[in-house]
């Protein structure tokens, strides 16, 4: 039996509504905080699609409104799934803007609690990584860099040998620096929870660590060979975690 269901969220960035609707409303602009890459048909009715390889969705766009009002509604699953986006610009006094964002639609058999609550907190990531995007990188083409560790026993917690992979310590705090050293890559722990989620922001890219050890990065310049790299780093890591 499906049934619907609505997420809300809001955001201040310190960027311009037009910025922020450049963020929201094209391609390039989209692959720089959420996933990627993104294609964008910019008018009423025109079409929105994600490409991932091994995950693809299509949408079509609802309201367009240029510095304002963003919707788009997916194509229907086959259980009946629906995912529909909106958002709402709002510019604020000294160059700040407002983004108020709904995630609504329909959700089939499969899909239980648990997804509104991990979708939840992974809006939470994603809208803080586009106001980051609009604050430190705006206008730098961001290149989506994703890999996934390999499939763990259930119950394997990933975590601990992550983070020693990777040279961070596990109390890390928002604020400190970090070296994510078999990259050489140095910058600041931006978000985080503990055991769950790690954000860096380096001067060329924002790093992200999702739960059950999947990575996905957003590298402003040259981003050849990135994802080998990074899923060969996570193969060799947590081949054998335990």
């Amino acid at each position: 039996m499906t049934r619907e269901f609505e997420i809300k969220k809001e955001v201040e960035v310190e960027g311009t509504p037009e910025q922020v609707w450049e963020a929201i409303a094209t391609g390039p602009g989209i692959d720089s905080w959420f996933m990627g890459p993104h294609t964008v048909e910019p008018r009423l009715g025109g079409r929105m699609t994600l490409d991932m390889g091994f995950f693809q969705e299509s949408s079509t766009i609802t309201a367009w409104e240029p510095g304002k009002h963003l919707a788009y509604r997916s194509d229907s699953g086959e259980d009946g799934t629906v995912h529909a986006m909106e958002y709402l610009i709002e510019g604020r006094d000294q160059g700040t803007t407002v983004l108020r964002f709904v995630h609504s639609g329909i959700l089939g058999d499969g899909w239980g609690d648990e997804y509104l609550e991990q979708s939840s907190h992974g809006w939470d990531m994603y809208l803080f990584t586009l106001a980051s995007y609009v604050k430190y990188f705006f206008g730098r083409p961001a290149t989506y860099v994703f890999a996934q560790a390999p499939e763990q026993p259930e119950g394997t917690d990933v975590w601990p040998a992550l983070m020693k992979a990777l040279g961070v310590p596990e109390d890390f705090q928002v604020g400190d620096e970090v070296t994510l050293e078999p990259f050489g890559i140095t910058g600041v722990v931006d978000y985080g929870h503990k055991g769950l989620l790690l954000g860096v922001r380096g001067a060329d890219g924002m790093y992200r660590f999702h739960p059950g050890a999947s990575v996905g990065h957003h590298v402003f310049g040259d981003a050849t060979g990135q994802a080998e790299k990074w899923q060969a780093f996570l193969t060799q890591a947590l081949g054998q975690a335990s």
